[in-house]
C-alpha cells in the first residue's frame, strides 16, 4: 500500500526567464525611489482628497467615472495606515509624516510594472515570435511617459493593466477553444477577460472602450464557429451562454459590486451629498439624517413642511418666502403685483417652512386621525411665518416675463383676487392613489386656475436682484406637458402641525421634530441616482495650462509639467521620444493586400494583431475627438500602449516578407538594433524628468526642450 513512497516526489516546472527578467526589470523602473518626491505630484491633489475621505468613510461624488480605481488607491492608503488626515490644496505641497507616501503610490507602480510582461504574453498569444514579444516589452518597460504617470497615485496605470489583462485573457481562452472546450484552464481565461473588462470599466469609463472591442471580437470569433459543422446545436447554445455568463453578466454583477462597496465604506455624510436626493442624504449617517430622523412618513392636512427642489442645481433650494413684497416697477419698466415675494434659497431657514392646508377647513393643525394628501388632491400651502397663501396670476414674473410670477398672497382690496389653489402630483406613483410621503415622494403642483407648474426659473441659477436677496426665481411654467427636475420637489423636513395660534405656531416650526421613523433606500435605488449623478453631473470646464487636443497627442506638440522642485530643477511628463506608431499604422493598412493572398494562416494571424492593436488603438483615440471635456496628454496612455504593440509586429512581417536575401536580413537587423539602442538612448536622457533627479542646470533643461511647443518649467534663480 505504502509502495509510491519508495520513490521521490518529483514536481517540474517551465520558467520562462524572458517573462521572470522583464518582471523584474518592469518593479524596478517602476518602483525605484517611488516615495520621492515627497510631495503632492499634479492629480494627486485630486484622488488624495477621495482616499482622505475613504478612510474618514464621507461620502463623495466624483464626476470622472467610476469608483474602483478610487477604491484601489484607497487600499494603498488602509494598508500604510493613512488617517486621512491631510489637506490636499495645492500641488507641490509636502506631505505630513502620517502620510505613507510609498503606500498611496504602491499599487499604480505594480500595475504600471505589470504592464511589461503582460505586454510580451499578448504577442506571444498572437502567435508572432518571441522576439517580436520582447521588443514590445521593452518598448512599454522604457517608455517614459508610462513610467511616469504609473509612479505616482493616479490611476491610468491601473486602467491600461486590466485592460491588457483583459486582451490576453481572451486570447488566451481563444487558443484554447480550439482544442480544449469547457475545460479548467477554458473557464478560467473566459472568466477572467470578463472579471478584467468589469475592472476596466470600473477603474475609469475609458475602460468601456476596450470592453466593447473585445465583445465585437467575441460576437465574429462566435459567428465563426456557428459555421462550424462539427458543432451542434446544443453545443453552439451553452458556448453562447458560457460567454453570455462571462462577458456580460458577471462584469454587470462587479460592477454593481464596485458600487456596493463603495456606498457601504461611504456611510456618513459630507460637503458632497447636497447634489443628491433628500432620501439619498437622509440614508447618510449625520447631517440630513439628524434632522430628519424620526419624522412622519405620510404628509397630511395640517402638516408642516419644507419643499426642497430635486434639481440641485446650481445649488440646493428651498422654497422660500419673507416679508419683502415684489417692487412696483422693476428696472426695465415692467410692473408686478406688488405681492410677497416667493423665492427658491439655498440654505435651511424657517422661512421655508410651509403648511399643507385643506382649501374646505379653516384648520391649520393635523386632525385625529391624521387625513393623508394623496395623488390628485386640491390643497393650499400657507408660508408658516407670515401665514399668507402660495398664490399665481397672469402677471409676468421678473426675470422670466414669460412664465407666471408666484408671490403669498396680499390682499390689497383690488381687482386681483386671490388664486391660491394647487393639485398635488406624485411624479414617481405607483398609483393614482398614492399618499404623499416625506422624502421619498416626488411632487409637481399643478396651479388650479392656469394650469402652471411651479418650478425653479427656466434660467437655471438666475437669481433676483439685491431686491431679492439674490435668491433664486421661482416662477409658474405655463404649457408644462414634459417634464424637467426644476418642476418637482420634495419634502425634506416634517412635523405633524398642532398649534393653531399663530405665535404657538411660531415657536413650533423653529424646534426640531422627534417622531421616530426609518426610511432607508435600497441599494438599486442608491446606485441608480449615484449613477445618474456621475453621468450627469459636469463641472465647468476650464482652460488648463497643459490641457491639450487629441491632435497634439500624435504630434508631439505637448507636454504636462507634473512637480516643480522647491529649489534647483524640474520634473515634467511628455512623450519623450518619438514611437513611429503612426507610420506602423500606415504601414498595416499597405500590407493588407499582400496578405490576401497569403495562406489562411497568415491572413489571420494579421487580422487578430490587427483587431487588437489597431482596433484597440482606435477605440482609446478616435473617441476624444468627440469629446467636450478638457484633455490631457495622459487620456492618450491606452491609446499608446496598443500603438507600441503593433511596432514588433511591423517589424517582424518586414524582415520575414520583404528582406528576401541573408544581407537583406543582416541589415535589417543591425538598423532594429539601432532603432531599440536610440530608444534606450532616449530613455537615459530623459530620465532625470522621468524620475525627478538629479537636478539639471539650466541649460540641460533647455537641451530636453526638442519641440518649440514643449512648456518645460525652469525655477528663476
Amino acid at each position: 500500500m505504502l509502495g509510491f513512497l519508495k520513490n521521490p516526489v518529483v514536481v517540474t516546472a517551465e520558467i520562462n526567464m524572458n517573462l521572470m527578467a522583464l518582471t523584474v526589470m518592469g518593479l524596478i523602473s517602476r518602483l525605484w525611489g517611488l516615495s520621492y518626491p515627497r510631495a503632492v505630484v499634479f492629480d494627486e491633489v485630486y484622488y488624495g482628497q477621495f482616499v482622505s475621505l475613504y478612510m474618514k468613510r464621507i461620502f463623495f461624488v466624483d464626476d470622472s467615472g467610476p469608483p474602483f480605481g478610487h477604491m484601489l488607491l484607497a487600499l494603498g492608503g488602509y494598508l500604510g495606515g493613512f488617517d486621512g488626515n491631510f489637506l490636499w490644496n495645492r500641488i507641490g505641497a509636502e506631505y505630513s509624516t502620517n502620510v505613507p507616501v510609498r503606500s498611496l503610490r504602491l499599487l499604480p507602480a505594480l500595475a504600471g510594472a505589470l504592464c511589461v510582461p503582460l505586454a510580451y504574453q499578448i504577442l506571444v498569444e498572437l502567435k508572432f515570435s518571441h522576439c517580436a514579444a520582447l521588443g514590445a516589452a521593452l518598448l512599454i518597460l522604457l517608455e517614459n511617459s508610462l513610467i511616469t504617470q504609473s509612479r505616482f497615485m493616479l490611476l491610468e496605470s491601473i486602467l491600461i493593466f486590466f485592460i491588457l489583462l483583459a486582451v490576453l485573457s481572451y486570447l488566451k481562452f481563444y487558443n484554447l477553444q480550439r482544442h480544449s472546450f469547457f475545460s479548467g484552464s477554458w473557464w478560467f481565461w473566459l472568466l477572467l477577460t470578463g472579471v478584467a473588462c468589469s475592472c476596466a470599466v470600473g477603474v475609469k469609463y475609458m475602460g468601456l472602450f476596450t470592453y466593447m472591442l473585445l465583445l465585437v471580437v467575441a460576437g465574429l470569433h462566435f459567428w465563426q464557429m456557428i459555421g462550424d459543422q462539427n458543432l451542434s446545436n446544443v453545443s453552439l447554445i451553452c458556448h453562447f451562454l458560457a460567454r453570455g455568463l462571462a462577458l456580460i453578466i458577471i462584469p454587470v454583477a462587479m460592477y454593481l459590486s464596485f458600487f456596493y462597496v463603495h456606498l457601504t465604506l461611504l456611510y456618513r455624510s459630507g460637503p458632497h451629498d447636497q447634489i443628491m436626493t433628500s432620501a439619498f442624504q437622509a440614508s447618510l449617517e449625520g447631517g440630513l439624517a439628524r434632522i430628519t430622523q424620526g419624522q412622519p412618513l405620510e404628509v397630511a392636512y395640517g402638516s408642516q413642511i419644507t419643499l426642497r427642489n430635486v434639481l440641485g442645481k446650481p445649488m440646493q433650494c428651498w422654497l422660500h418666502s419673507h416679508t419683502n413684497t415684489y417692487p412696483i416697477r422693476y428696472e426695465n419698466g415692467r410692473g408686478s403685483s406688488h405681492q410677497q415675494q416667493v423665492t427658491c434659497y439655498p440654505f435651511k431657514d424657517v422661512n421655508n417652512w410651509w403648511i399643507v392646508k385643506d382649501p374646505g377647513m379653516q384648520q391649520l393643525v393635523v386632525s385625529n386621525p391624521p387625513r393623508p394628501v394623496r395623488h390628485g388632491h386640491i390643497v393650499q400651502l400657507v408660508h408658516g411665518i407670515t401665514t399668507r397663501y402660495l398664490n399665481t396670476h397672469d402677471v409676468a414674473a421678473p426675470l422670466s416675463p414669460h412664465s407666471q410670477e408666484v408671490s403669498c398672497y396680499i390682499d390689497y382690496n383690488i381687482s386681483m383676487p386671490a388664486q391660491n389653489l394647487w393639485r398635488v402630483e406624485i411624479v414617481n406613483r405607483e398609483s393614482d392613489t398614492d399618499v404623499w410621503k416625506t422624502i421619498l415622494s416626488e411632487v409637481r403642483f399643478v396651479h388650479v386656475n392656469t394650469s402652471a407648474v411651479l418650478k425653479v426659473s427656466r434660467f437655471i441659477g438666475a437669481s433676483l436682484p439685491e431686491w431679492g436677496y439674490r435668491q433664486l426665481e421661482v416662477v409658474g411654467e405655463k404649457l408644462s406637458k414634459g417634464y424637467h427636475q426644476s418642476m418637482v420637489w420634495n419634502v425634506e423636513e416634517h412635523r405633524y402641525g398642532k398649534s393653531q395660534e399663530q405665535k404657538e405656531r411660531e415657536v413650533e416650526l423653529h424646534s426640531p421634530t422627534q417622531m421616530d421613523l426609518s426610511k432607508n433606500l435600497s441599494f438599486m435605488a442608491k446606485f441608480t441616482e449615484l449613477q445618474w449623478k456621475i453621468l450627469t453631473l459636469k463641472n465647468e470646464d476650464t482652460e488648463h495650462k497643459y490641457s491639450s487636443s487629441a491632435l497634439d497627442w500624435i504630434t508631439m506638440d505637448t507636454n504636462i509639467a507634473y512637480w516643480l522642485h522647491p529649489t534647483s530643477g524640474v520634473s515634467t511628463r511628455g512623450r519623450s521620444k518619438r514611437e513611429p506608431g503612426e507610420e506602423s499604422r500606415v504601414q498595416f493598412s499597405c500590407e493588407l493586400p499582400e496578405y490576401l493572398l497569403s495562406p489562411a494562416d497568415k491572413w489571420q494571424l494579421w487580422v487578430s494583431a490587427g483587431g487588437i492593436c489597431v482596433g484597440g488603438w482606435a477605440v482609446n483615440y478616435l473617441p476624444f475627438f468627440l469629446m467636450e471635456k478638457t484633455l490631457f496628454l495622459y487620456h492618450y496612455l491606452p491609446a499608446l500602449t496598443f500603438q507600441i504593440l503593433l511596432i514588433p509586429v511591423v517589424l517582424q512581417h518586414l524582415g520575414d516578407h520583404l528582406c528576401s536575401s541573408l544581407l537583406l536580413k543582416s541589415m535589417f537587423s543591425a538598423l532594429t538594433v539601432a532603432w531599440f539602442s536610440s530608444v534606450y538612448l532616449a530613455y537615459c536622457t530623459f530620465s532625470p524628468v522621468t524620475y525627478g533627479e538629479p537636478s539639471l542646470s539650466v541649460a540641460e533643461l533647455k537641451a530636453l526642450r526638442w519641440k518649440d511647443s514643449w512648456n518645460i518649467l525652469i525655477r528663476k534663480q
